[in-house]
């Protein structure tokens, strides 16, 4: 069985708790769908977010998804000049057999500005 991490971004209107778990589970289960994993596939998942957001733990979204015996974690994103704000990345490790060049990152909304390379 192959490991294979799996990039995610997207960029929040606003940095309000409901906004942010609703945007975040929309972002995960995106991924998840475009990659075809099941939650037993998953190994852990990363969440960085930019230090303008401050309302909740992104973490919390998956674990509403359901995702409750995968650990998690979060952290603080660099606070570099220019970078684009209220954005919150997300890395899945998982068991998943398909070739590196075949999975499938997800940038949505501000974020696919992140990588206009493979933003979907």
């Amino acid at each position: 069985m192959a490991y294979r991490a799996i990039r995610g971004a997207i960029q929040l209107d606003s940095d309000e708790r409901e906004h942010l778990l609703k945007l975040t589970a929309e972002l995960i289960s995106k991924m998840m769908h475009a990659n075809n994993l099941h939650t037993d596939q998953l190994i852990s998942i990363l969440f960085t977010a930019t230090p303008d957001i401050t309302s909740e733990f992104p973490a919390l979204a998956a674990r509403e998804l359901g995702i409750g015996d995968v650990p998690l974690m979060c952290f603080v994103e660099m606070n570099v000049i220019g970078s684009l704000p209220r954005v919150i990345r997300v890395m899945i490790n998982a068991e998943f057999d398909a070739p590196r060049s075949q999975v499938q990152h997800v940038y949505l909304r501000g974020a696919a500005a992140l990588r206009l390379d493979i933003a979907q």
